[in-house]
């Protein structure tokens, strides 16, 4: 009786192992590998996406494939980008930083006030603007970090405090081209343009190329990139495996304030002024080529390359649509409608994977 049972209880072992067997060899549908696919590779949609809208307007608009025109669609996304890979850092944390362009224009304008209007040499008022950034993404680190306060609440109100510090350092007042020119051509270093077959670059956006080229290795080459990625995904659990989450996510904070500082340098050479209030909607704009670019804005997946691809998605459509003879008003109702679809397929692609 003893061995008849054991018996029974084999065959139903075996025919509950020969029903798995069955189910793990069924084939996933064509949706199920296309969402397997895309999980794994975030930034496919967007690469798609980019192809499809340049081959779109390359049709429907005039000039649109002209190299003047694809250059200046790079040197118009060079402040996005530059603010896009310090976003980047910040979302792949599962955090927000509301205050990128707030600090970018701070840094600019100490710059410029240090430079133009005190005589300082340029040499010593560069660095102290970039020492400006630093510290502004320290102060959100350590609040972020050692005081558990949430990142949108935090860079929200530094924005706030950092806006109104430039306007009070610079008294509400521009710094011209002409008085850059006279006292501190430097700053205009990055806007120097020259010129490759019917193309023009900018020395800014070969730096926002460069710096792509250099945080896509950090992110995926380095430990501290595989710490980023792993405190974005569970903090705690980052902490558990001995990681120093602490001192990660304040690094990240920082260098983020770096890249908006090394921005404003960039960004009076692409205006060829300092304007206390430039680049109100740099904030938006910066998450907007995030977004797009496929990095999840709960944290851990994502890539700086798809950063810099949905950067160019906004450049496009706006020249696309520009070219077209579009009314402004439908070009942000246009990359507003690109949120809602990269946000909607991000939700879909956080399903696990069947």
């Amino acid at each position: 009786m003893a061995q008849a049972r054991d018996m029974q209880d084999f065959e139903k072992a075996a025919g509950t192992g020969g029903e798995v067997a069955r189910f793990e060899a069924v084939k996933r549908s064509p949706l199920q590998q296309l969402h397997h696919f895309l999980h794994v590779n975030p930034t496919a949609v967007p690469i798609v996406v980019l192809a499809l809208s340049v081959a779109v307007f390359g049709t429907v608009a005039g000039n649109f494939f002209t190299a003047f025109n694809m250059t200046l669609i790079i040197q118009q996304v060079t402040i996005i980008g530059v603010l896009g890979v310090a976003q980047t850092l910040i979302i792949l944390t599962a955090g927000i930083d509301l205050s990128v362009a707030a600090i970018m224009v701070l840094s600019s304008v100490v710059m410029g006030s240090l430079a133009v209007n005190l005589g300082v040499p340029t040499l010593v008022a560069i660095p102290v603007g970039l020492l400006i950034g630093v510290l502004c993404g320290a102060f959100n680190g350590v609040l972020v970090t050692l005081f558990r306060l949430p990142p949108f609440i935090v860079t929200l109100g530094a924005w706030k405090i950092f806006f109104a510090l430039n306007l009070w350092l610079s008294g509400g007042e521009s710094i011209r081209s002409q008085d850059i020119d006279a006292a501190a051509p430097l700053l205009k270093f990055w806007g120097d343009r020259f010129a490759l077959g019917g193309a023009q670059f900018t020395g800014g956006a070969i730096l926002m190329l460069l710096l792509f080229g250099l945080f896509w290795f950090l992110l995926n080459k380095t430990a501290w990139g595989r710490h980023v990625y792993a405190i974005g995904d569970d903090r705690d659990a980052a902490t558990l495996s001995g990681i120093p989450t602490g001192r990660v996510l304040i690094s990240v904070y920082v260098v983020a304030g770096f890249l908006c500082a090394l921005g404003a340098w960039v960004a009076i050479g692409r205006v060829g002024s300092v304007s206390p209030q430039s680049f109100y909607e740099g904030n938006l704009d910066a998450i907007t080529a995030v977004v797009i670019g496929g990095c999840s804005l709960f944290g851990g997946r994502g890539s700086i390359l798809g950063t810099l691809v949905g950067a160019l998605i906004v450049g496009v459509f706006r020249s696309g649509l520009n070219l077209s003879g579009v009314d402004v008003l439908w070009q942000q109702f246009a990359v507003g409608a690109l949120i809602i679809v990269a946000v909607a397929i991000d939700q879909w692609l956080r399903k696990v994977s069947p």
